[in-house]
């Protein structure tokens, strides 16, 4: 019988989509192969579950700071949505420059509203490449919270109008009772403090070390009325430091500028590892099944791959069923002991040919098809194995 080699690939960024990955690398083997582009929850998400069987489903929605733009989402008829935050309002949403205390994550809630209506029984929701810190004050509102200052006027949405919140009014929020959320993440910050979305997120998306201390008194307003009003467990303590406690101080509150707070808040969404969530439900677990080889990999193989990225995932689900992993990408900067550390036995980098990474950039198919070739020919991959 001859055994399959299952390539399951990360996009990469700026070149390839995962699915544009794994079918250069398929024609680069020359063997039986089984392609299953995967993500982490981030850019590519949508792209990964459509390639894997899902529709696209394709709205318009807000942007991130008010324009009106098409974006998608994933539905499986059976009921399941994959809703990508980075779809809506990501930082490749922009139009022009970064907008740190306007920005908002309306456009999400937008895409999680439609899938719904359209009798969604599971959202799942994957959170990477924000261009807001609002808390998920965006996507509540587009849901139908209100969120009110002392006059009983609705806030402008981002993340800075939140310090003058004073009420939350939930009376018109979407009724989403027997929707399960579930939140696709690797991201543990809390929503607050040193470690949380505004201090360590915050410059990436433009912020300044003054905009930083404004976005963070905001979401501490946030999540301190969000407590008062709404029951959630904990509280948020002023005294000079911010103690980001309960709900706010949860594994992964801070995740997207802190939409991970709002759906632990107001969808009682359960956040889960990313990967490990996304290769469960596009099914790799049956598709390794009898497979000789796995090949897995991402634009850049650093040290950031180690933290939850989709290779040492995909590495780590296919160790539980016994069968070898290498990586392809366009460059790393991982030691062989660190790579074998994840799980990974070896790594083949577009560089290895192309010292230039702008030819890399440029030329990223054909390279990975000539890479591929090559890493036939060193596994010896040719015939039954």
């Amino acid at each position: 019988m001859v055994q399959h080699v299952l390539v399951a690939p990360d996009k990469f960024k700026g070149s390839l989509t995962a699915a544009e990955v794994a079918a250069r690398v398929s024609a680069g083997l020359g063997v039986p192969t089984v392609e299953l582009p995967v993500a982490d929850g981030g850019d590519g998400t949508v792209d990964a579950a459509v390639a894997c069987g899902f529709d696209r489903i394709t709205i318009e929605v807000t942007g991130p700071t008010g324009e009106r733009i098409p974006a998608s989402y994933a539905w499986q008829p059976a009921g399941t949505a994959v809703v990508e935050l980075a779809e809506a309002s990501g930082l490749r949403r922009l139009p022009g420059d970064r907008e740190p205390l306007t920005a908002t994550s309306y456009g999400t809630g937008e895409l999680i509203a439609d899938a719904v209506r359209r009798g969604a029984k599971r959202v799942v929701l994957g959170l990477g490449g924000s261009a807001c810190t609002d808390g998920g004050a965006g996507m509540a509102q587009a849901l139908g919270a209100r969120l009110l200052d002392a006059g009983g006027d609705d806030l402008p949405r981002g993340g800075a109008a939140l310090k003058e919140l004073a009420r939350i009014d939930l009376s018109g929020f979407l009724n989403v009772s027997g929707v399960e959320f579930v939140v696709a993440s690797d991201v543990d910050n809390p929503l607050l403090g040193p470690h949380g979305a505004a201090a360590v997120y915050g410059p990436q998306k433009g912020a300044t070390p003054d905009d930083v201390k404004t976005l963070e008194a905001a979401l501490a307003r946030l999540a301190a009325v969000a407590t008062a009003t709404h029951g959630l467990m904990g509280a948020v303590e002023h005294d000079d430091v911010v103690r980001a406690m309960g709900v706010a101080g949860a594994p992964g509150a801070g995740a997207a500028g802190g939409v991970g707070f709002a759906a632990l808040a107001f969808l009682h969404a359960e956040i889960r590892p990313g990967i490990d969530y996304l290769l469960d439900l596009l099914g790799f677990g049956e598709l390794v099944e009898g497979a000789r080889l796995v090949i897995t990999g991402e634009g850049s193989l650093d040290g950031q791959s180690l933290r939850g990225k989709a290779p040492v995932g995909v590495a780590q689900a296919a160790a539980r069923a016994g069968v070898p992993v290498v990586a392809v990408c366009g460059r790393r900067t991982l030691t062989d002991a660190e790579l074998k550390a994840a799980g990974i036995e070896a790594a083949y980098a577009l560089t290895d040919l192309e010292p230039d990474p702008a030819r890399c950039m440029a030329e990223a198919g054909p390279l990975l098809e000539r890479l591929a070739t090559r890493l036939a020919a060193d596994r010896h991959l040719e015939g039954n194995g």
